[in-house]
């Protein structure tokens, strides 16, 4: 029991650093189990996806006053209604691809191959929209264009392979599109919130069998690590994009990516 709760508590705070920052929590994750031999076993698999709730609740205290003003304009206030609509929007690309070719990815795509090479192209991407001299026309992450939206949704679609990162694809797809650092980091927290609670709720249905008191308890640590890391993290990387952009995780990603390579062609 000891070991599973080190084990939680390292796995909490793998997913509250990289859950919100563009570097990949899954492809994280996945390395922690190949390479230190967490989370191996169909439980960890699923402990993986549920603490995820604890990130995404780190969102909800932290805007708390922004999305209760939305939730509470919701049938009043249009540019809330607007906002309510475009999150769905880009949440919809997502939910269609995952309910047609979600088994056939976890099969095939989650593997520490794949985590690897796309740590590296993504943080080769990350690393050029960082340096281009864009132009941003938008920053306010509640008032971008409906087909902005959508857009991003299509490239959140990418993130289904492991190691591409959905913050990093939402914000890149974001930048190119006009909008400013901060507020395309702040939408890819937003349009976080329905995507990792379908995927938890549709987890924990699923895997309710394996819901035991022991692995409840284990859950429930993940989870408020996870909560208690988010929160920090969020707050940091904030002001640190807004003042220094993505350079250093783009770095982080192509470093991580290339170790792990070595490491796999050694057989480790």
């Amino acid at each position: 029991m000891l070991t599973d709760i080190i084990r939680a508590v390292i796995l909490g705070i793998v997913e509250g650093v990289t859950e919100f920052l563009p570097v990949s929590s899954t492809g994280h994750l996945l390395l922690a189990e190949r390479f230190f031999n967490l989370g191996e076993g169909s439980f960890w698999k699923s402990f993986a996806v549920l603490i995820q709730l604890g990130a995404i609740l780190a969102i909800l205290a932290l805007y708390f006053v922004k999305l209760w003003r939305i939730a509470t304009g919701m049938f009043s206030d249009p540019a809330a209604q607007r906002f309510v609509i475009g999150v769905l929007v880009a949440f919809l690309p997502a939910a269609v691809i995952g309910a047609a070719f979600g088994g056939y990815i976890k099969h095939y795509l989650f593997n520490p191959w794949v985590v690897c090479f796309s740590l590296i192209v993504g943080g080769a991407i990350l690393l050029w929209v960082d340096q281009l001299d864009l132009k941003p026309r938008y920053h306010d992450a509640t008032a971008f264009p409906l087909l902005t939206y959508f857009y991003i949704g299509c490239a959140q679609c990418t993130a289904m392979i492991p190691g591409v990162s959905r913050s990093g694809a939402s914000i890149v797809a974001a930048m190119l599109l006009g909008t400013d650092k901060r507020s395309a980091a702040e939408f890819s927290f937003f349009l976080a919130i329905p995507t990792m609670v379908g995927a938890f709720v549709y987890d924990m249905y699923k895997n309710r069998a394996d819901m035991t008191a022991d692995n409840l308890t284990i859950v429930a640590i993940g989870f408020v690590v996870s909560f208690i890391t988010a929160i920090v993290v969020v707050k940091t990387f904030l002001n640190y994009v807004t003042r220094h952009g993505f350079e250093l995780f783009a770095w982080w990603r192509v470093i991580v990516g290339t170790l792990g390579l070595i490491a796999l062609a050694l057989g480790m």
